[in-house]
């Protein structure tokens, strides 16, 4: 009406662009492809690894598996006897408990990504050498970077101490959230293989799970 009471009797129909928007649900496939591929890129640059000489007992090497946007990043000290045969991480006695305990928090665990920092295990399950950690650990860095986690749970001493860079024992620093390499959320707590030689310290560690699942869904 008002265009008729201005004279104007011809009138144009512009066509409009349609914007397809994607699905959210896409956008998140998308992303976490893209973790993906980085993963792959990881490994292949680590390649058939001769840094150190842990290479020279290996069976397999253990480079890490899980869900590559997970929220939640677990990462242990190295591979044991049957993580090194498998090529697995946290396969054995130690990974059936950590398994449990993900799992007594509500979690699978497919929901999270689980390594170490070393990809090879030393001989007779020795703690881990500044050498091998300092060969190895750039690995595990930029696994930490192509996921992204909103924490990482650090498993025992040798992981606790790399990603928040001091030297403190874990009993001091377990069920803390500490600020880590690049600034990520780090969660300290005893590594499963502790927790199975020393028994009355399960439910300290069912706790921290705990706290670490409840931090997660603040974070959310």
């Amino acid at each position: 009406m008002w265009y008729r009471q201005a004279g104007i009797t011809e009138y144009f129909r512009l066509p409009v662009k349609r914007v397809e928007s994607v699905p959210e649900e896409r956008a998140v496939e998308d992303r976490c492809r893209d973790k993906e591929l980085e993963l792959e890129r990881i490994r292949e640059e680590l390649g058939d690894c001769r840094r150190c000489p842990l290479w020279k007992h290996r069976t397999n090497l253990v480079f890490g598996e899980g869900n590559p946007c997970a929220k939640v990043m677990f990462v242990g000290e190295a591979p044991g006897e049957e993580e090194d045969r498998q090529g697995r991480p946290f396969v054995g006695l130690a990974g059936q408990l950590l398994t449990r305990l993900i799992e007594e928090v509500g979690w699978r665990r497919e929901d999270v990504y689980i390594a170490n920092v070393l990809k090879c295990r030393p001989p007779g399950n020795r703690n881990p050498r500044e050498e091998e950690i300092e060969a190895c650990s750039p690995f595990l860095l930029k696994q930490i970077d192509a996921i992204k986690p909103k924490v990482i749970c650090a498993l025992g001493t040798f992981s606790a101490q790399l990603l928040i860079g001091k030297k403190i024992p874990i009993s001091r620093i377990r069920g803390r959230v500490l600020t880590g390499w690049k600034g990520y959320r780090v969660f300290p707590t005893y590594h499963p293989a502790y927790l199975l030689r020393n028994p009355k310290q399960k439910p300290v560690a069912v706790a921290d799970f705990r706290t670490l699942r409840q931090m997660v869904e603040d974070e959310v």
